[in-house]
């Protein structure tokens, strides 16, 4: 599962050929979470939440790019880095 991007010691993963919705995963110490793009909402697992607002002002920033990534994903071809939250 490629990384595309870290931040604030969160790790924002997608899977190639992963199945729907559209979503990335965010990995953050001993937590998981997926989070729906096109929604900007939790699918399931769970961050403290601090971390859990960082990925989402981070994805609101970013959400063309993850879902250009997806698309990628889909074609098992190698999604593109996306920058941190600063």
């Amino acid at each position: 599962m490629p990384t595309i991007s870290y931040f604030l010691g969160i790790f924002i993963q997608m899977h190639w050929k992963d199945h729907a919705p559209p979503h990335f995963h965010a990995l953050y110490a001993e937590h998981e979470a997926a989070y729906n793009i096109q929604e900007l909402s939790l699918l399931s697992g769970s961050l403290p939440k601090r971390a859990h607002a960082f990925v989402l002002e981070w994805a609101a920033l970013h959400q063309q790019e993850l879902m250009d990534n997806w698309t990628l994903c889909r074609s098992n071809q190698t999604p593109r880095s996306i920058i941190p939250l600063e």
